[in-house]
């Protein structure tokens, strides 16, 4: 009788192990990001009851990537750029802002706002010890930088008034070695794109914060955040030395890194590192701002070196979904959008709604404005009228806070929801079940194994972990079956004569277009910089240099692809 005990209960074993096995394998493995990226922000600790994190420093060490954030109670580690784990510790100050890692040897270093470094040889397991203690930081927002003949960097600066600078350090004791230097200060009266406001339009002068020193090739480049983490506009700048101490010269491409239009703005404060491939990255912070002018999330976008060692961030179509590249880049070209927008201003239909969070919210590509369902009852949904039927490839699902009380980090915080397609909105094929999932997931992002074709996209409730059943986007991508738009044939670039920080473009809208993407930059065969509109034919910037001329072209998209603007303007 035991013998036969023991063989079912082998043979229940192995079954299950089959199983487990058959769903490993068969499980589809995701290949893109879309940004906002989605991690398990943390509710903050005090009212009002909201998602932040911002200010992220990320670096390779050994085989995982890590990546620290403000006010996130922990950090994450991920081996791909797409899947991260959270790692709680308590041997951090992560409630201080603005922190900052560094790989030296076998060792990660960390430093915050609390005068001291840390440092782990094990940074997965969540412990950490002093390195150096009552370190006499100088001011806010501190980078660590290793340079390549193993000399060791401190670089700071938070203020409205007081300069970026930077320090030597002693590579054995972590402590300075000589006084500080000042490197650069603000300049917004030539400089657009350090106005504050969403579109560069104030005269404050703005916050100088988020250093980070990047070298390449005996060049150093120390970008710079700029005008405020609450704007749209917030952005990195960038100067370059010859020397970690300067003196440092303004790049001719500035903004380094800048996302002012889309569903999720700005990209600042932010930190760049190399991947397993050798592609640079640059991760960043995003606003909402809307419950609390730091109510934020993260971002994360490819930079690239060209040929004459100019440096700059690649935002085009920033919050589409992208392939994460399994090799080396040789620029933007390796990293265009994988799908397109297929939701933009669709109509909408829902169980129930609140008056001041409307429906059209979901497909407005706002992520500032969300609707919001009466309850947070399981059974509330969402139907995405596609219009057309199109191919589907992804889905992402930003859910929004309504009416929650959370503070700080718990379990029973987990969405549960059923994704389903249709082509009449009557019979219903399912997409992604995650009705028994007990995971964070505020943005999530849904990659199908195979794409479907569909109409209809219908999300339903069956768990949110408080409040109210709230969406700030249902965003459906893929591919339509027509052509590309056809290309902005002409327009029209006029530098304000009275500021010249200002340019104004009006072209003819194509009716075959959805939206247009604005590409400029100082040289014509060096348009880095990228400002997407929607359903527009005229656009004002007010992020431009004084001082220089720049080149610009008009790019036309809808849902079947993009067409590259033939027509380059220059203007002085």
């Amino acid at each position: 009788m035991l013998k036969n005990i023991i063989v079912c209960a082998l043979l229940l074993l192995l079954v299950a192990g089959c199983r487990a096995l058959r769903n490993t394998q068969t499980r589809p493995l995701q290949t893109s990001i879309c940004n906002p990226l989605n991690l398990n922000y943390r509710f903050q600790l005090t009212k009002p009851s909201r998602r932040e994190a911002a200010d992220p420093a990320c670096v390779l060490f050994k085989d995982n990537y890590l990546l620290f954030a403000s006010k996130s109670g922990g950090y994450w580690a991920s081996k791909n750029l797409i899947d991260w784990n959270f790692i709680n510790t308590n041997d951090l100050p992560l409630e201080d802002y603005a922190p900052a890692a560094m790989v030296m040897g076998d060792t990660v270093y960390f430093i915050g706002l609390n005068r001291k470094i840390y440092k782990s040889g094990d940074p997965l397991s969540g412990h950490w010890q002093v390195a150096a203690d009552s370190f006499p930081l100088y001011a806010g927002d501190p980078d660590l930088f290793l340079d390549n003949n193993g000399r060791v960097y401190l670089y700071f600066g938070l203020s409205n008034t007081r300069p970026i600078s930077g320090v030597e350090l002693d590579r054995k004791t972590l402590k300075p070695i000589g006084k500080p230097t000042e490197l650069f200060n603000t300049d917004n009266k030539n400089y657009g794109w350090e106005r504050v406001g969403d579109y560069n339009t104030g005269n404050a002068r703005p916050y100088l914060e988020g250093s980070w020193m990047t070298g390449h090739d005996g060049k150093y480049y120390l970008q710079y955040s700029v005008p405020g983490t609450e704007f749209k506009s917030y952005a990195d700048g960038l100067y370059i030395s010859d020397s970690p101490l300067g003196p440092f010269k303004l790049a001719d491409n500035n903004p380094f890194s800048y996302k002012p239009e889309g569903f999720i703005n700005g990209a600042g404060h932010s930190s760049t590192f190399k991947d397993k491939f050798g592609n640079f990255w640059h991760v960043v912070t995003m606003t909402i701002s809307v419950k609390h002018n730091f109510e934020r999330r993260l971002g994360l976008f490819p930079a690239f070196f060209d040929k004459d060692g100019m440096f700059y961030t690649y935002t085009g179509f920033g919050d589409f979904p992208h392939v994460v590249p399994q090799k080396k880049m040789s620029g933007p070209e390796d990293y265009q959008p994988a799908y397109m927008l297929l939701s933009y201003n669709k109509p909408v239909e829902v169980s129930s709604s609140l008056p001041e969070h409307p429906k059209q919210n979901i497909t407005g590509e706002e992520i500032r404005k969300y609707w919001s369902a009466a309850t947070g009852n399981k059974g509330e949904w969402v139907t995405v009228d596609l219009q057309n039927q199109f191919k589907v490839n992804a889905i992402q699902i930003n859910f929004a806070e309504e009416g929650t009380s959370i503070l700080g980090r718990s379990d029973s915080i987990y969405y549960q929801y059923l994704l389903e397609y249709s082509n009449d909105n009557n019979n219903w094929e399912k997409l992604a079940d995650k009705t028994s999932t007990k995971t964070d997931v505020p943005h999530d992002y849904v990659e199908l194994s195979k794409p479907v074709t569909a109409r209809y996209i219908r999300l339903t409730n069956y768990h949110v972990p408080g409040g109210k059943f709230a969406v700030a986007g249902l965003r459906i991508f893929g591919r339509g079956n027509g052509a590309a738009p056809q290309p902005v044939s002409s327009f029209i670039a006029v530098r304000d004569t009275a500021d010249a920080r200002n340019v104004t473009l009006h072209w003819q809208k194509n009716s075959d277009a959805v939206g247009y993407n604005i590409r400029f930059g100082t040289q014509p065969e060096k348009l880095f910089e990228n400002y997407q509109v929607l359903n527009a034919d005229t656009l004002t910037i007010h992020s431009l240099n004084k001082q220089q001329q720049y080149y610009f072209t008009i790019d036309a998209f809808n849902e079947n692809g993009i067409t590259k603007g033939k027509t380059i303007a220059g203007k002085n």
